[in-house]
């Protein structure tokens, strides 16, 4: 039984992936979107996310110039957060946070009755006012990102919406989309933090000088 599996060196195996992903892929991608595409898919190995997937015109410049000079990413989930590759981040001088389990923002959404997720978009505002932020789970973070870019509140350089879920969750993705932030989204129902950390990770490993994947 064991002559259908593949065997390989566990550092071949990404390698691999991505091979086969490049291999059933059935369009092809532009050049500047396609590792991250391919990075979301060998996420959650859903082809689905060749067609839902939207960047703004300058989605992809913006990010990249703002990693070379060093930005924070603010993620609306410890989960997220964890994904993102710490290495990576440091020798790009980047830095990443979550808010949402901060004692202050937890006092905040009880006392205003209102979610984590909203506060800490808030409390991102107050801090970093030149941030990219990453949203994997919570679509009322979209909503107040949108609410305050709206108002001239907060203007983040760039917007990763890629909230899962069922509840407000396409039209706050729309909402950023028409905002005419700089964005990347998957738009529908489909997303999560793991697809959050992936898209990070992707623009990080694009903005390193090594041999890594996309550049093959």
């Amino acid at each position: 039984m064991d002559n259908k599996y593949e065997y390989m060196n566990p550092n071949d195996i990404e390698k691999h992936s991505f091979e086969i992903i490049e291999q059933e892929l059935e369009i092809e991608l532009p050049s500047d979107i396609k590792p991250i595409v391919k990075r979301v898919i060998h996420t959650t190995a859903d082809f689905s996310y060749v067609e839902n997937m939207y960047f703004s015109p300058d989605a992809i410049k913006t990010a990249l110039g703002e990693i070379k000079s060093g930005v924070t990413f603010v993620t609306d989930t410890n989960m997220a957060l964890s994904g993102i590759n710490k290495k990576a981040l440091k020798e790009l001088n980047c830095n990443a946070v979550c808010y949402v389990s901060d004692e202050d923002v937890a006092v905040m959404a009880k006392k205003e009755n209102i979610t984590r997720a909203v506060c800490a978009v808030k409390k991102a505002a107050m801090n970093n006012k030149r941030c990219i932020m990453v949203v994997g789970n919570a679509p009322t973070a979209l909503i107040q990102i949108e609410k305050m870019y709206r108002e001239n509140e907060f203007k983040p350089l760039l917007v990763i919406g890629v909230p899962v879920g069922f509840v407000n969750v396409v039209d706050s993705k729309e909402a950023i989309i028409d905002s005419g932030m700089e964005c990347i989204i998957a738009r529908g129902r489909k997303g999560g933090s793991n697809v959050a950390a992936s898209i990070v990770n992707a623009l990080l490993y694009m903005c390193q000088d090594d041999n890594r994947e996309w550049r093959r």
